[in-house]
């Protein structure tokens, strides 16, 4: 495995998750504004990494497996949190994180086949509103007389939204694959194929 600065910070992202739910349990704003750091830091080498491998030219297979797996233990662990402790409606949280499963085993399926699905923009505006959403509401206190965890509802209504709608997309773009690779292969093609065989 090459190891690579972008695969150093994807690592860091995994390590980052333990120490994130233990601050998650500190009390009062010392354990609200730990917990939001340590996940805005994070989710900003989820950025990082990707521009890194991708400048650099240091794109890996290891990186490509590890990315989205580190980006979903995060989003997942924060709200299972969220929804633990009564800040986010159980609802979103199974749209965000039943999105997440559906589609990597999409991805994986597709990529037994050979067949390629780009990611959206509508999936990176999913991220986005989804990464913000949870930093509010892992805040969940008044800063400058803003009501962060009202902000942080309002913002994982919307990734909801969104996370649905660019599952919609990424599930039309690779239906014509899902319906070539699941018909039957033809009787003449499967005899050939026996006769070929020694």
């Amino acid at each position: 495995m090459t190891w690579t600065l972008s695969n150093q910070l994807t690592v860091s992202r995994v390590l980052l998750i333990p120490l994130f739910a233990v601050a998650f349990y500190m009390p009062g704003k010392v354990g609200y504004l730990s917990a939001a750091a340590l996940f805005a830091i994070a989710a900003a080498t989820d950025w990082l990494d990707g521009y890194l491998a991708r400048s650099r030219n240091e794109v890996t297979a290891f990186g490509r497996f590890l990315d989205p797996v580190a980006d979903k233990l995060l989003v997942a662990t924060a709200l299972v949190l969220l929804v633990e402790a009564d800040r986010a409606p159980a609802l979103l949280a199974a749209i965000i994180i039943g999105r997440e499963i559906v589609i990597s085993a999409l991805r994986e399926w597709l990529a037994q086949v050979s067949s390629i699905v780009h990611v959206s923009q509508m999936g990176k505006w999913k991220t986005a509103a989804q990464m913000a959403a949870i930093v509010c509401l892992l805040l969940h206190i008044t800063l400058l007389g803003i009501n962060m965890h009202l902000i942080g509802l309002a913002l994982l209504w919307v990734a909801s939204l969104l996370t649905l709608w660019s599952a919609y997309e990424y599930l039309r773009d690779a239906w014509e694959g899902l319906i070539e690779s699941s018909a039957p292969q033809a009787a003449g093609s499967e005899s050939e194929a026996d006769e070929a065989a020694p």
